[in-house]
């Protein structure tokens, strides 16, 4: 069966058990905290089990795209040494949210698994909890016991610990006990050998999970103990690639189709062959996998980068590309060429992939060229650190700092230092790592309290699009303690007109006043699991009082201001660029505004001098806003409002309209563009490859720009003694200065000229070679004409001059090539090691190279230190 046949079967089966199917959630998540991308099936459904938000339906199937690069099994420097794990997984999943609870949860899996998919039961072991002793003292699950008991022989029902079989969503929140069906895929002769029940949860390759059930039941409060849950719900998922294996017949995950056409396609790239090496089958199970993670992030919207989610997706691409570098010899970008069969074999499932993939090729590709550099310069710097290592054992703390600092890992530090005969000391380097991620873990800890619930309010109603005050209740609030902020508090209230971060647009500031004047600040606004959570440093005294909420005005108008402008802008590119920009990400700030988009060139001066002109022309038409709330999405969707990827829509949608410019939008607008008064871009420039940003600003703060620059205009003028035309004045002023500029190379080519016969008089013999090493009163460029002019008279010249130009320090020495062959000298190295000090460093060509520093002062003892060299 193949895999998409596989994944229709699943998601028909539980549309006939009255399950709603839903698409897969976007896997990069834009609304929690505690998440960076969805990492199980039940992530996109945490509201619901929360109790935050209500469910379309009680019943729901999909398949969910996920992503794991640490916990249990799932450490990224672990994947591809097995095969059946992985970092992008799909997991079918069905859920219920107080509905069906255990009975239909075990009949239906194990209907699918043995009369739909015809999996033989005599190969299927399930786990159930067997109960704890500890301080939760929970019992058995007999319920489950029960009910397996009807399906499955009494050998074949494993008792697990709390671990294996006790599902727990974080530190707090819903949980409850699991159960796992396992499946025994190994050769009748193996089984004879060990029984099956005995690999359970042991790490055998042919003995895996492929589904948990889980019967969430209770809470986990902050202190750690345990409540009842209202409502019971199921949550289950199943390892979609796992399954596939089973069905398949196959022995590993990567001899599905689900990898197989990915595998293949590498094999031709790199001319290599799969199941031949273990070096090589390894690099290729890594690359096959970090390439659908990556690609997959991309297409929802989260680009490689230096920090958060970016960076954990730029770390697998930099994996993936070393394995490549490597074990297959690949020193040329080829993991972006594999986008288009990726989008060939998913793009059905997950239309993203295919819509994406010019832009997944074009960012991998980028991300590809600049780490190959980045590993030359590391190779250069492991050469310069073995260099200078004195034993056969290089210091881990080197070894760290080249990881740390240029991203090149240990593994490969460890194999090019054997191959010149060296050791890594793998301790420290483990010492420095454990000490950087203890830095980093003390930094972002927090410690999250429980819930104080003071008022029942089933649902938080947002009224921030109508007004920018109102009455409220505290209905509950939290404390957070973290070593960054200190104590915070987070409140919610029966209703609010605070605008939570979100869509790109940062969340409202303001206040909150009790009736005897009391007031508490809120610093900003953020939206959690459904929940909108105002930001405070203290709690108001009262807590049953009735509160005068009041957002800030002015924060409000200009993030309104902004936001309503990226529209505009948004459009302004569509129509001067083509149809093919996308927004690819926005930031809506009180001050300014940043938009990314899709565009796979620069934007000319003259482009973006239209867009400007085009969005101020709409701003002085001044046109109203047309809100439609509350609108199907298809409907919104036919009348021409853009949606953007990677966005998470529901049936029901928000559209904003300014004349032409429609989108599906929840953040605040201005009533008329008019409100905007002025757009102004900044700046423009690529972020990754085929994605730019512009930077703009409007409303006050273009105002304020324009006063600077006119501020700067008159200092300008009058510096120029008030010309009639100040640019004809600049441009004199230019046309003198180059004149002036070539009159002194001019000269100073003369003075080197001149000082070349004053210097050939102050030539020393040193152990047979021409030396002289002296301060002259020259630049970088009359210093190398001097080397080159003495040096076409002399074949055994050594020279090494110094030079004071304007506080900055140069150090060039040349070398004849005759003595660089015979003496083993290099210029390179002798102006590296002796830039030390001038406080600098430099490098060229081992005949002639050049140094620069930061202490004039330093120069006597460099060009005395050069003796060393010929003695």
């Amino acid at each position: 069966m193949k895999s998409k046949d596989i994944r229709a079967k699943f998601l028909n089966f539980f549309k006939g058990k009255e399950h709603l199917i839903v698409p897969s959630a976007p896997m990069v998540v834009k609304n929690d905290p505690t998440l960076m991308f969805v990492n199980s099936g039940m992530a996109p459904f945490k509201e619901y089990f929360l109790g935050n938000a209500e469910p379309k339906q009680n019943r729901i199937a999909d398949t969910q795209k996920c992503l794991r690069v640490s916990g249990k099994h799932n450490d990224l420097e672990e994947v591809g040494y097995d095969t059946y794990h992985h970092t992008l997984f799909e997991m079918l999943g069905n859920w219920s949210f107080g509905d069906y609870f255990k009975k239909e949860a075990i009949e239906w899996a194990w209907e699918l698994l043995t009369e739909e998919f015809g999996i033989d039961k005599n190969i299927l072991y399930v786990t159930v909890f067997e109960g704890s002793d500890d301080e939760d003292k929970l019992d058995m699950d007999t319920e489950a016991y029960d009910i397996w008991k009807k399906y499955i022989d009494e050998d074949r029902i494993l008792k697990g610990n709390k671990k294996d079989n006790f599902w727990e969503m974080g530190e707090q929140g819903p949980c409850g006990p699991c159960s796992e069906i396992h499946v025994d895929i190994r050769s009748e002769e193996e089984k004879a050998k060990v029984s099956g029940k005995d690999l359970v949860n042991m790490d055998h390759p042919q003995v895996v999970e492929i589904w948990n059930l889980v019967f969430m039941q209770y809470n986990r409060k902050a202190n750690g103990s345990l409540e009842n849950l209202p409502n019971k719900h199921i949550d289950t998922g199943m390892g979609f690639e796992r399954l596939c294996m089973v069905l398949q017949g196959v022995q590993s995950n990567y001899d599905t189709d689900v990898f197989t056409p990915i595998i293949r396609e590498i094999e031709t790239i790199t001319n290599s062959k799969y199941g031949k090496n273990e070096k090589t089958d390894i690099a290729i199970r890594v690359i096959s996998d970090h390439v659908r993670a990556v690609a997959f992030s991309i297409a929802d919207g989260q680009l490689p980068s230096n920090t958060g989610a970016g960076y954990v997706i730029r770390r697998i691409l930099r994996r993936a590309i070393r394995y490549g570098f490597t074990f297959l010899n690949q020193k040329e970008p080829f993991i972006y060429k594999l986008a288009g069969t990726l989008s060939k074999q998913m793009g059905e499932a997950f239309p993203e992939i295919k819509t994406q993939e010019r832009l997944i090729e074009n960012v991998i590709k980028e991300e590809e060229q600049s780490f190959l550099r980045t590993l030359d310069q590391g190779l250069l710097l492991l050469d310069k650190v073995i260099e200078n290592t004195s034993s056969k054992t290089v210091d881990g703390s080197r070894a760290f700092e080249l990881y740390d600092t240029y991203g090149f890992p240990l593994d490969l530090t460890q194999l090019i230092a054997r191959e010149k005969g060296y050791e890594i000391d793998e301790d420290g380097f483990d010492t420095q790592m454990q000490r950087q991620k203890n830095r980093s873990r003390n930094a972002s800890a927090t410690e999250t309290s429980d819930w104080v619930v003071l008022r029942e309010d089933d649902t938080e109603e947002f009224i921030g699009y109508d007004t920018l005050n109102a009455d409220v209740k505290l209905t509950r609030y939290r404390k957070v303690v973290s070593k960054k902020d200190g104590d915070l508090y987070q409140l919610v209230f029966n209703l609010t007109p605070f605008y939570p971060e979100g869509g790109g647009q940062v969340g409202d500031k303001g206040s909150v006043e009790a009736p005897n004047g009391d007031v508490v600040y809120i610093t900003d606004t953020k939206k959690e699991n459904n929940l909108i959570i105002h930001i405070t440093k203290q709690l108001p005294n009262h807590l049953e009082d009735t509160f005068k909420a009041i957002v800030n005005e002015e924060h409000r108008r200009l993030s309104a201001s902004n936001h309503t402008a990226t529209h505009l802008l948004h459009q302004a590119l569509r129509t001067i660029l083509g149809t093919h920009v996308e927004q690819k990400g926005s930031l809506v700030k009180p001050k300014s505004l940043r938009f990314d988009f899709s565009h796979f060139s620069k934007v000319e001066a003259d482009q973006l001098q239209q867009v400007e002109d085009f969005v101020n022309a709409r701003i002085h038409e001044n046109l109203s806003l047309e809100e439609f709330r509350n609108i199907p999405m298809q409907k919104a969707l036919d009348e021409g409002a853009i949606a953007l990827f990677g966005e998470k829509y529901g049936d029901s949608v928000r559209a904003i309209r300014f004349g032409q410019s429609m989108e599906l939008c929840g953040g605040t607008h201005v009533n008329q563009t008019g409100d905007i008064w002025h757009f102004k871009i900044k700046s423009e420039g690529a972020i990754a490859s085929g994605i730019r940003r512009i930077e703009a600003i409007t409303n006050d703060a273009v105002g304020e720009y324009f006063e600077n620059v006119d501020k700067q205009f008159e200092a300008v003028k009058q510096v120029l003694k008030n010309p009639v035309e100040p640019a004809k004045a600049v441009q004199n002023l230019q046309e003198e200065n180059a004149s002036l500029k070539k009159q002194i190379e001019a000269l100073l080519k003369d003075k080197a000229k001149n000082l070349k016969g004053e210097l050939k008089n102050e030539l020393t013999e040193l152990k047979g070679v021409q030396y002289l090493a002296k301060k002259v009163d020259l630049d970088a460029r009359g210093i190398k004409d001097l080397c080159f002019e003495l040096g076409s008279q002399f074949n055994n010249l050594f020279l090494l001059f110094g030079a004071d130009n304007n506080g900055k320090a140069i150090l060039s020495c040349y070398i004849s090539k005759e003595l660089v062959a015979t003496k083993d000298l290099n210029a390179g190295t002798i102006v590296r090691e002796l830039g030390k000090y001038i406080q600098g460093g430099g490098g060229g060509q081992p005949f002639f190279a050049t140094a620069g520093g930061k202490n004039p002062a330093g120069i006597e003892e460099a060009l005395n230190a050069s003796k060393d060299y010929l003695n």
